[in-house]
């Protein structure tokens, strides 16, 4: 589908909004990391609590080094500033003398402080998020270390974690890729063998490394992680489903908003790189339904919700980053590809809650999160295994790219 025409002030607007994110990106996000997480040896410290306090005992993640990587190796690519590029070599430099397992394969989960393994198993959530960050170097700079390394540990998710009788892929190994007791990415999740939020960001992360390397397996698995969320994940109300036994029976009853718009764009994203018209055009039919399901947990005034437990009704209404990053660009998304003005003003209500209500002013960075009460949370991490410059970054670059695209149009 051509992307609609847009009118003068809608571009406006979009011009205006894509200004602010290149301000909020290099002067608030992207200087907080480079200040403040780099090690003067190599690698980065683990963590920065909720009031700015070091751990300096803290694990280092692979999550958060590899969503490093892919944010200043996606901010090089835009903006070509070498200390972005030198962020993202020293990221890349880290995963591969340190997280990765050069006698097993993937990577580990943690490493000590000192750069020594700590948690040696293999999540494939983890190992997807390396794929990401290394693919997209290669793509902002053509690093050759990159794309080898992202491609051995292609190798690795398919020999290893592909589920060749039932389809889509196991949560986690052990160190030498034997069966795991604890399967769980995190306290949160069910220890079930399957899950929607691996199987998103494998697709997130073969996308990325379609865009580079046209490997005839790859576009065949890119093309059946479509197919699995078309046909496995997601539910006929729009919202995704979460959790999964071995055949893909799934007995939770819960909704991620954060998840179902990012979904929303993401499955777009990957449908357009992988270039078949009819995928596409399939997936563009259900773009706006999972995106309206998600818009059960937004209020322009107010931003998303978490989740909601069906189960016992309960609901998290806490303003997670994250959710709020994912949802201005699934909302951008809208009015980018299907012409909505509704998401365009989704879009701008959302940033601008953002503004008043996580974007850490005195200090860089955001929040994790307002609470449900309308406080902020500073218990949970400024900087740490799971929060991390991605999701907000992401935000700012996909709507300057994507205004910079319709303006040039």
């Amino acid at each position: 589908m051509e992307k609609p025409q847009k009118t003068a002030a809608e571009l406006f607007a979009a011009q205006a909004l894509a200004t602010q994110m290149k301000k909020e990106l290099t002067e608030n996000i992207l200087p907080y990391w480079i200040k403040n997480m780099c090690r003067p040896d190599e690698g980065f410290f683990g963590r920065i609590d909720g009031m700015e306090n070091h751990d300096l005992s803290a694990p280092v993640g692979n999550i958060m080094t590899a969503r490093m990587l892919w944010t200043f190796a996606s901010a090089y690519r835009l903006f070509k500033d070498q200390a972005y590029l030198d962020m993202a070599m020293k990221a890349k430099n880290f995963i591969i003398s340190r997280f990765y397992d050069a006698e097993n394969g993937g990577t580990y989960w943690s490493l000590n402080p000192d750069g020594t393994p700590l948690d040696t198993k293999k999540q494939i959530y983890a190992i997807a998020f390396t794929i990401y960050g290394l693919a997209e170097l290669n793509r902002a700079t053509g690093d050759g270390q990159a794309l080898e390394y992202a491609i051995k540990l292609f190798n690795s998710i398919e020999d290893h974690s592909f589920d060749n009788e039932k389809d889509g892929y196991f949560e986690a190994f052990t160190c030498t890729w034997e069966p795991i007791e604890d399967m769980r990415l995190s306290d949160k999740d069910a220890n079930e063998s399957k899950t929607m939020n691996t199987h998103l960001h494998v697709l997130e992360a073969y996308t990325c490394l379609y865009r580079v390397w046209k490997n005839g397996l790859l576009e065949e698995r890119l093309r059946n992680l479509i197919n699995i969320f078309e046909n496995r994940i997601l539910g006929q109300d729009g919202h995704l489903k979460l959790f999964f036994d071995d055949d893909w029976n799934c007995g939770y009853d819960i909704v991620s908003y954060g998840h179902d718009i990012e979904a929303s764009w993401l499955i777009h994203e990957a449908a357009l790189v992988l270039g078949d018209a009819e995928v596409l055009s399939r997936i563009e039919a259900l773009v706006p339904h999972i995106a309206a399901a998600a818009g059960e947990g937004f209020s322009p005034e107010g931003g998303m919700i978490y989740e909601r437990n069906g189960a016992d009704g309960h609901v998290d209404a806490d303003r997670h980053w994250w959710v709020q990053a994912e949802t201005v660009v699934g909302y951008f998304n809208l009015w980018d590809h299907f012409g909505s003005q509704e998401g365009l003003e989704n879009a701008l209500a959302c940033w601008d809650f953002i503004k008043t209500s996580l974007i850490d002013r005195e200090n860089g960075e955001w929040h994790w999160s307002l609470r449900a009460d309308g406080t902020v949370n500073r218990e949970d991490d400024k900087a740490g295994f799971w929060k991390c410059p991605y999701h907000n970054g992401r935000m700012c670059m996909e709507i300057i790219e994507r205004t910079a695209y319709s303006v040039k149009h």
